[in-house]
């Protein structure tokens, strides 16, 4: 067996008894064993600074600071976007009258000129000013002129002052006004301002057009703020105006991204066809988009099919869509179906493609694969991007392989391809799962020195972070700053502070942001109930969870590979094993798609609860379905082959972890330690120590413990001090596990005069003995029928030990007579 763990090592056989040694039987006290290091401090956690970095970042360099209607930040994912559009505009000249402008007043041109002039601060004490000379000239043009200038910010802060003009004086605004900003700021993509003014006006009283009544409904749309689009698009049907294709695309949109719509889906095809609208490559790929986010395979299977029956050529971006619905699965094998299929109709692939490929890869668990596919893109001419790097940089996070993330991310900027904000959104979440502050902090930086501004994203991944470490005040702190800075929470923000808030523990936190959601106007999504579900499944509440099931599918919602996997994570949590397996039989019968996610889960779930039948077929499972097993995964196989004295699969899983071209890790050996150890292979144990030091590895306290556990156990109490001095010498400080396993071993032994040395070791180390310990040594005594010196003992530990109170020395007292008595 030795030569499977470490194959360049020859087969020995292993002793069941060392030699004799030669020297001199070791002591436990302070004077043969050198002194236990001291434990390191930990690590301050910089959060401050790190809120204090993103809080420069975010900050708008010229934002307004006065305005009459609720603040409205602009939003910063376009603010590279509107820096060059800014700059291909001319810029405007002073005072002077420009040609292009003719179609103003000459009080129009002053009171443009005077608008331009004055910062952006100063704008609202200028408006009151000159309110009555504003309310004369024709608006329209005003913003009109505003906006061919690119001095759009300065259009919204009119308008803004007009909107609130208007309730003062209790007049209704012109419609023509309304219409003209409303396609300002679609087409600048500040879908979260229009969204916020369209509150403050009551759109219903006011006949607009079709091209602004689609703009709103596409702010709706990107706000999360569904109800609001359809009751929109019911009222426009009923003014007698025909909807567009492009204002049914975006309806398509909101049904999809609303979720258990699928119905009313098909109710707007139908419409647009009795409507004689053809269908385009967004209209197909809506479609098919809104399927993947449901997990509807098969509805986007037969739509795509049905499509192609009608005479309809699916392009590249229907394609694409297809491939994301079975990436998002995790079938790769489906989305290199496609692929070829794309290729046969000479369908070239472009970024996106080999960017959901990369993401069906990774998804099934074939991390390198994936990144593999950076070099395909390559040799096809097409360049990898930052979404391509930022997929596989995301699959090396989740699989724990940090270095291999942030080796890539560096590669992508040695070669020229410069990461977007989600690329450094990946890499802070990445980082700060770990714990790895000051580099975030790094990250911070390098987004301020490229000129990438956080978002949104950004500000939800560090309340998701600060959620991972249950730090509830950080938590509420980060959510009040991130509306400080402008930005409001939208429905991803409040699935993240759900979560957060259950991962902190605080159940009650987590239902008022449920209820403040709604209260905002979000309608909930699954991504809602998931959120729901992860916090309960923490705390094993798997009947509250099903009820949040039960509730999903009575509102229409179809539970995803989430919704089970948190369900089998609260299963295990609260010890239903029943729970497990019906959901397992679900699975495995075909009734729930058997996804990579979800069979994982599986290997977990019984893990947890131990089930050894369980585990196997799970993994099996894993593999039969061609899905590529993580470390994590083979880890919890090895450990529960291990704990079942299984020597030969445990020693399987090793090779198949090796052959997966995975190394093993720490958790690996300790597996294997703590298999021989249990089993009395001692020895056998402290030679996969020594083989995992001389293979460049570092044993840790666990390892050292189990061995020196082992040693104790065969009441080999000279091998096992022997383990400690070399634990110490590589500075690893014992723990109170450590004392107590040598107390045991010496009170079984009935040698309680090297007992007493231990208790002095731990007192000179900082490390006291806890009720644990004198609980052994009081159990030694009785155990050797010393009553009367296990009583001394137990007076005596007060003056020994001033923390100990009086309650737990009666249980001690108590628990000798009953031996006594017994």
């Amino acid at each position: 067996m030795e030569g499977t763990i470490f194959p360049n090592r020859p087969v020995n056989p292993v002793p069941i008894k060392r030699p004799t040694r030669t020297n001199p039987p070791l002591k436990f006290s302070s004077a043969t064993l050198p002194p236990s290091p001291q434990s390191p401090s930990p690590p301050s956690v910089p959060l401050d600074s790190l809120l204090q970095q993103l809080l420069h970042l975010s900050s708008p360099a010229n934002k307004p600071t006065t305005s009459h209607l609720p603040a409205l930040p602009i939003s910063s994912d376009s603010g590279q976007k509107q820096l060059k559009k800014t700059s291909s505009r001319k810029p405007t000249s002073g005072l002077s009258y420009d040609g292009s402008l003719g179609f103003l007043s000459s009080k129009g041109r002053f009171i443009f000129n005077s608008i331009v002039e004055t910062p952006l601060h100063g704008l609202n004490d200028f408006f009151d000013s000159c309110k009555f000379e504003l309310l004369e000239v024709d608006l329209v043009s005003i913003l009109k002129a505003l906006d061919v200038k690119g001095k759009w910010e300065r259009a919204l802060l009119l308008f803004e002052w007009v909107v609130s003009n208007a309730r003062l004086e209790n007049e209704k605004l012109d419609t023509e006004v309304i219409k003209f900003m409303v396609r300002i700021l679609g087409r600048e993509s500040q879908h979260s301002i229009a969204a916020k003014l369209l509150d403050e006006i009551p759109i219903e009283e006011y006949s607009l057009d079709v091209r602004a009544y689609t703009s709103i409904l596409h702010a709706y749309s990107r706000t999360g703020k569904y109800e609001k689009a359809i009751t929109l698009f019911e009222k426009l049907n009923e003014t007698g105006l025909s909807p567009t294709l492009v204002t049914y695309n975006v309806m398509l949109d909101v049904y999809g991204k609303m979720g258990r719509s699928w119905f009313k889906i098909l109710g707007l095809l139908d419409e647009m066809k009795s409507r004689g609208l053809e269908f385009d490559e967004f209209t197909c790929s809506t479609v098919i988009s809104a399927c993947g986010r449901e997990g509807l395979l098969n509805e986007a299977k037969d739509f795509f099919d049905g499509l192609k029956l009608q005479g309809y050529v699916p392009g590249t971006v229907t394609y694409n869509s297809l491939l994301q619905v079975f990436g998002k699965a995790g079938i790769y094998s489906e989305a290199l179906s496609i692929l070829k299929e794309m290729e046969e109709n000479n369908c070239l692939p472009d970024s996106v493609t080999y960017n959901e490929l990369v993401a069906a890869y990774v998804r099934a668990g074939f991390y390198e694969e994936g990144a593999a596919v950076i070099d395909t893109m390559a040799c096809k001419g097409v360049m990898p991007n930052a979404v391509t790097y930022t997929t596989v940089i995301n699959a090396y996070g989740r699989a724990g392989r940090v270095e291999k993330a942030l080796s890539l991310f560096n590669h992508m900027k040695e070669l020229g391809c410069v990461p977007n904000v989600c690329t450094y959104n990946t890499i802070l979440g990445m980082l700060g799962k770990k714990s790895r502050v000051e580099e975030m902090v790094k990250i911070l930086c390098d987004m301020k020195s490229s000129g990438c501004t956080p978002n949104r994203i950004t500000w939800n991944t560090m309340l998701s972070i600060c959620g991972n470490k249950g730090m509830q005040k950080y938590v509420n702190l980060i959510f009040r700053e991130m509306k400080s800075c402008g930005f409001e929470p939208d429905r991803d923000t409040f699935n993240t502070l759900i979560s957060a808030y259950g991962r902190c523990g605080s159940g009650i936190d987590a239902t008022k942001m449920f209820e403040e959601m709604m209260t905002a106007g979000f309608t909930p999504c699954i991504s809602t109930y998931n959120a729901l579900l992860n916090s309960l499944a923490r705390k094993g509440d798997w009947k509250s969870a099903e009820s949040v099931i039960l509730d999903m599918k009575n509102k229409g919602f179809k539970p995803n590979e989430t919704s089970y996997s948190s369900m089998l994570h609260c299963y295990a949590k609260g010890g239903n094993i029943k729970g497990i397996e019906n959901l397992e039989k679900e699975i495995y019968d075909g009734h729930i798609f058997p996804s990579w996610m979800l069979l994982r889960t599986l290997v977990l779930a019984n893990f947890k609860c131990r089930s050894l039948e369980g585990t196997e077929r799970a993994f099996l499972e894993l593999q039969k379905n061609g899905y590529r097993p993580d470390l994590v995964i083979f880890n919890l196989v090895l450990s529960i082959f291990a704990k079942n004295n299984m020597y030969d699969k445990a020693n399987e899983m090793l090779q198949l972890i090796r052959e997966s071209g995975m190394l093993p890790n720490l958790l690996t050996y300790n597996n294997l330690i703590d298999m021989y150890a249990r089993g009395g292979e001692c020895w056998k144990a402290e030679e996969i120590i020594r083989g995992l030091i001389k293979s460049g590895g570092k044993p840790d306290l666990v390892s050292y413990n189990t061995v020196i556990k082992g040693f104790c156990r065969q009441g080999l109490m000279q091998e096992a001090i022997r383990m400690l001095y070399e634990m110490t010498t590589a500075g690893i400080r014992p723990c109170i596990f450590t004392y107590n396993t040598f107390v045991t071993g010496y009170a079984g032994q009935g040698m309680f005069k090297e007992v007493d040395e231990v208790l002095s070791h731990m007192f000179q180390n900082d490390c006291k003995p806890n009720e644990m310990t004198y609980k052994i040594v009081v159990d030694g005594y009785c155990k050797a029928r010393k009553y009367k010196e296990a009583m001394d003992f137990v007076t005596n530990i007060m003056e020994m030990d001033n923390s100990f109170d009086d309650e737990s020395v009666r249980r001690l007292s108590l628990r000798v007579r009953e031996n006594l008595e017994s």
